[in-house]
């Protein structure tokens, strides 16, 4: 194998692939999921109830209302800017202290507590800001407040937001859409047009054919992946280590999606096969978004060890180091498969000839 004729072949797929109009959709289709999922599911990221406060007299409960914890808190300069915010749902409520409000407290004259709430704002954000300013203003008042208010979780740890819950489905449709399903398509498409023949009887062999396709799935497959974690607003403590996981992970698909390619004698067997195999290859998938199902069902799925160093870096806030035994079965599977795709490439290639 001459990594010179990879390269070139690697161009020539680069430059005429993706001009196939299924192929640009199939390319597409991870970034459009990835925009649909964060307008629709965005809103469920941020827990913390917004509050927005004008303070025209220097109250006391402002600073109180600063110190709550688990809420947003922003003073803003006019009662203007307050209700058009609310209004557009910026914040969850506002509240407007004016000038005079501790005093007239203190001496039990019961002002107007003038706080406003958003319509879309969530009900029990707005159960905490009421009971925060009402206990806030029993403190100002010089009272003891009759209760005391804690926010407690129920479920231990940190809170997975349900976008990042959703992470491993779109970077699934990524390398299954780029790293499986291009350079597969390319395989088979260049069988049914005969210009698979025209390459194999230059002096480029199919292993060199099918290096170039695997590297074009696993550019693809680590650009859109990335591509989709960016637009989800994904960060990671160990940025160097997703980029192993990403590059791991694309060399396993690209590999199956080679090997697929060989199998599949038109794209209509293609179809057959991704479809067919869609629900075995997906089913781990699933467990990331029902977290109460028993976990282990998911590990006898190969795909499982594809996906979980990514959700394991991105929700635990994992690093290299933690994700090696999944890498190293990764790689495990993919170096299985090459002797296999180096059978059926020499099968192929003398059939063809």
């Amino acid at each position: 194998m001459k990594l010179q004729r990879v390269w070139f072949l690697f161009l020539k797929d680069l430059a005429i692939g993706p001009r196939s109009p299924l192929l640009l959709f199939v390319l597409a289709m991870p970034v459009l999921i990835a925009l649909v999922l964060h307008l629709v599911f965005g809103g469920l990221a941020a827990p913390k109830p917004r509050l927005a406060i004008v303070d025209e007299g220097g109250s006391a409960l402002a600073s109180m209302l600063e110190a709550l914890p688990g809420v947003n808190t922003t003073r803003l300069g006019s009662r203007e800017a307050l209700l058009k915010k609310v209004e557009a749902n910026d914040y969850d409520a506002g509240l407007i202290l004016p000038e005079g409000f501790d005093r007239e407290l203190r001496a039990g004259r019961k002002p107007i507590l003038q706080l406003h709430f958003s319509g879309e704002s969530y009900a029990v954000s707005r159960l905490v800001l009421a009971v925060g300013a009402i206990d806030g203003i029993r403190a100002v008042e010089g009272k003891e407040p009759p209760v005391r208010v804690d926010i407690l979780r129920v479920e231990q740890g940190d809170p997975v937001p349900l976008t990042t819950r959703f992470v491993p489905i779109i970077v699934f449709y990524a390398f299954i859409m780029a790293g499986l399903f291009v350079p597969a398509s390319l395989l088979v498409e260049e069988k049914e047009r005969r210009t698979l023949t025209a390459v194999l009887a230059s002096p480029a062999r199919i292993q060199e054919v099918l290096a170039a396709k695997g590297l074009l799935g696993l550019v693809l497959s680590f650009l859109l992946a990335l591509a989709s974690l960016v637009l989800n607003g994904v960060t990671v403590r160990d940025f160097p280590g997703l980029m192993v996981v990403l590059l791991v992970a694309g060399s396993f698909w690209a590999v199956l999606g080679n090997l697929i390619g060989i199998v599949a004698r038109s794209s209509e067997m293609l179809f057959a096969i991704v479809k067919g195999a869609g629900a075995f290859l997906f089913a781990p998938i699933i467990f990331y978004l029902f977290p109460d199902w028993p976990q282990w069902i998911a590990r006898l799925f190969p795909t499982w060890w594809a996906i979980d160093p990514l959700w394991q870096m991105v929700a635990n806030d994992a690093v290299l180091a933690d994700v090696l035994v999944p890498l190293g079965v990764v790689i495990l599977m993919s170096l299985a498969m090459v002797p296999l795709l180096a059978f059926l490439g020499a099968r192929m290639q003398k059939h063809l000839a």
